[in-house]
């Protein structure tokens, strides 16, 4: 083989299969190795709680690539294959079935995995989580014989099975043990209009509960849930979204730097010079919030392995992209760019129509933009995204009226002086 080099990429999702493709952009002429445990090729995951499991697309629109992609990029896809090891030393990775495979720099794009419902009766042959294509599938059958389901977990998955449910003709009761849904991620006054929005649509959204066991006699079929209080719920579908876990067994084994994932500075550089990492299970130094985020997002997931590459190549290449993310339910579609730690905004603002779900939602520090979401508004991300970016103090009165463009407001925070 000579001096060819190999990139592996341990991880067939969509970050992996992104990073394979900016290689080859940037005009990587050795080998690429593309690694990943389900019999699928590399598929897009957002569309398996949205229009994918409510019937709106089919299969083919999931995939990253065409099935011919790979062989005329020359990226050697290995399906239903499992990393067992990664060897740092002699720089290669163990496979269950094969030889392994050597590397000159290895990416690990292994993602994340639901996290379980910790009570007795919670078997994963008896509740549905939602991540992979086949539990997709599997919940779009269950949708044809169910008819009442019990959703435990009010996040952004929770409420787009409960609208997809909906959709279905399902009666749908929702468990969340917080206040609010969503609370964490947008704080009580934004929160309140998804909790609004479910109870419009006639979701039962039962909030400051907690499941104590599930309930039933078949192994493979629950038969509901028994609260903390007590209470019984009766259901012939439960399905469970109460967060996920970055997939980090592999680089713990290795030796590699964790902390609420895979550590990683803006290069996208583990703790190990030839070792990588990009997607749900990177924790990534973020230099225009000066702190290590991990995003678990499909934005991430699509963009980070540019990056990755880049670096991979000996590029200087770093990641600072405003974390972005976006959701559907029911008529409300929306887009969040930014990012707000618990309790670090100070003032929450919205600009426009909240009762016709027709508004921009703005979380605020010191008349500085952290963040915004836009509902049922569209073309105004990136300038969105540009204010949070600018890190300067903004007019919070032309901020909120919208007789004032929001390119406005920018341009008066860039150039305060010039107005």
């Amino acid at each position: 083989m000579g001096t060819r080099e190999t990139f592996a990429i341990v991880g067939a999702g969509l970050a992996g299969a992104k990073a394979a493709e900016a290689l080859r952009g940037e005009g990587f002429t050795g080998r690429v190795v593309l690694m990943g445990e389900e019999p699928e090729r590399p598929y897009e995951r957002p569309p398996l709680s949205k229009d994918y499991l409510q019937g709106k697309s089919e299969k083919e629109k999931i995939y990253v690539h065409p099935k011919d992609w790979y062989a005329e990029h020359d990226v050697e896809l290995r399906t239903s294959t499992k990393v067992t090891a990664i060897e740092r030393a002699g720089h290669r990775v163990s496979l269950a079935v094969g030889e392994p495979v050597g590397y000159d720099k290895l990416l690990i794009a292994t993602g994340a995995s639901p996290r379980l419902l910790p009570v007795p009766g919670a078997d994963p042959h008896r509740v549905y989580y939602l991540r992979r294509i086949e539990d997709c599938m599997q919940l779009k059958f269950a949708f044809t014989t169910a008819s009442r389901v019990v959703i435990i977990g009010a996040g952004w998955i929770g409420l787009e099975v409960a609208a997809a449910a909906r959709a279905a003709g399902l009666e749908v009761i929702v468990l969340e043990r917080g206040e609010v849904p969503l609370l964490h991620v947008l704080g009580a006054e934004a929160a309140e209009l998804f909790a609004d929005l479910h109870r419009a649509h006639g979701v039962d959204l039962r909030l400051g509960v907690q499941v104590r066991k599930v309930l039933g006699d078949d192994p493979r079929r629950a038969a509901g849930l028994e609260l903390s209080d007590g209470s019984r719920i009766a259901a012939d579908l439960v399905v469970v979204g109460v967060g996920a876990v970055p997939n980090t067994s592999l680089a713990e084994a290795a030796g590699l730097v964790l902390d609420n994932g895979i550590v990683v500075d803006e290069h996208l550089r583990t703790s190990d010079p030839d070792v990588y990492a990009a997607g749900d299970v990177a924790n990534a130094f973020h230099p225009l919030l000066g702190k290590h985020l991990r995003i678990e997002h499909w934005f991430n997931a699509m963009s980070q392995p540019a990056v990755a590459a880049r670096s991979m190549l000996g590029m200087d290449a770093s990641y600072d992209e405003v974390p972005y993310f976006y959701s559907d339910q029911f008529e409300l579609g929306m887009e969040y760019s930014g990012y707000v730690a618990p309790g670090d905004c100070d003032k929450v603002l919205f600009r426009g129509d909240r009762e016709k779900l027709e508004c921009i939602v703005f979380w605020l520090k010191d008349r500085k933009v952290l963040a915004g979401m836009n509902i049922n508004v569209w073309d105004q991300t990136e300038t969105i995204k540009a204010l949070v970016r600018c890190g300067r103090r903004v007019d919070t009165t032309d901020l909120a009226n919208t007789d004032t463009e929001l390119a406005d407001v920018l341009a008066a925070a860039q150039h305060p002086h010039t107005q």
